[in-house]
C-alpha cells in the first residue's frame, strides 16, 4: 500500500511544471552567487570556498526553502481540490502512508536538487578558471544540506496539509528563513530548522564542524522531522483538513 502511495504522488508530478521550478531556482541562485563572485574576486580570494559563501548563499538561505515551501504546496494542491482531503482520509490508506509517501517524495525531489545544484557549482567553477580541485567538504555541505532540508520539509508539509491557500506556507516558509538567520547569528542555530541549513550547507561559514556538532546536528535534524511528521499526522487522524 505505501508503494502504491508514492506511486499516485510520483503520477501527480509527472506532467506538472514543478519541474521547471526545480531547475530554474538553482540556476538563479547560482547566476546571482556568481555574478557576485565575479565583481568581487579581488577580495574573495579562496577560490572553491569562497565561490561556494557567495552561490550557497543565495541558494540555501534563500531559494531552497522556498522551493521546499513550493513542493510542499503542491503536492497537497490537488487534496485541496473538490474536497478531495475527503475522499482520501476515508479510503484504505493510513495517515501515516498519506503522509510520509509525500515526504519521501519532495526529499527525492530536493536531494535531486542538491546533486543538481553541485553539477552547476562545479561547472561554474570551471567557467571561471578555478585551478585548485572541488573541496572535498562539499559533499558533507550537501549531504548535510539534505538531512537539514527534511525537517523543514516535514514542517512545511503539515502546514500544507492543513492551510488550504497555496500562498501562505510559501509566506511562513519566508518568514521562518528570517528567523532561523537570527537563530543562526545568536549562536542559537541549531534549535531551529532554516539554522541547521545554513550550519549544514556551511553557507555562512566554511570551518568545519567539530565530532560533537556534527553529532548535535543530525540528532536535532532526525528530532525535528520526528517531531514535525508526528504531529502532521496525529493530525490527521484527529482533525478534520479544511477543504
Amino acid at each position: 500500500m505505501f508503494k502504491k502511495s508514492i506511486s499516485a504522488e510520483w503520477l501527480k508530478l509527472r506532467h506538472s511544471r514543478i519541474w521547471l521550478v526545480l531547475i530554474i531556482l538553482p540556476i538563479i541562485s547560482i547566476s546571482l552567487g556568481s555574478i557576485n563572485y565575479y565583481f568581487n574576486r579581488g577580495v574573495l580570494q579562496n577560490e572553491w570556498y569562497s565561490l561556494w559563501t557567495q552561490v550557497s548563499l543565495f541558494y540555501g538561505e534563500f531559494f531552497l526553502p522556498i522551493l521546499i515551501a513550493i513542493c510542499c504546496a503542491f503536492i497537497c494542491k490537488l487534496e485541496h481540490v473538490n474536497k478531495n482531503w475527503n475522499i482520501i482520509m476515508t479510503s484504505p490508506i493510513s495517515a501515516r502512508n498519506i503522509f510520509t509517501s509525500k515526504l519521501v517524495v519532495i526529499t527525492i525531489l530536493i536531494f535531486m536538487v542538491q546533486v543538481f545544484f553541485l553539477i552547476l557549482y562545479f561547472i561554474v567553477g570551471k567557467l571561471f578558471g578555478l585551478s585548485t580541485q572541488i573541496p572535498s567538504e562539499t559533499i558533507g555541505w550537501i549531504i548535510r544540506g539534505c538531512f537539514a532540508s527534511l525537517t523543514i520539509i516535514a514542517l512545511q508539509l503539515g502546514l500544507s496539509i492543513r492551510i488550504k491557500s497555496f500562498a501562505a506556507p510559501i509566506g511562513i516558509s519566508l518568514c521562518c528563513i528570517f528567523i532561523g538567520l537570527g537563530m543562526y547569528i545568536i549562536k542559537s542555530g541549531m534549535f531551529f530548522p532554516h539554522s541547521l541549513l545554513s550550519i549544514g550547507m556551511g553557507m555562512l561559514s566554511q570551518e568545519g564542524l567539530s565530532i560533537a556538532d556534527n553529532i548535535q546536528f543530525f540528532v536535532m535534524s532526525i528530532l525535528f522531522t520526528i517531531l514535525f511528521s508526528s504531529l502532521a499526522i496525529h493530525r490527521l487522524k484527529t482533525a478534520d483538513v479544511t477543504t
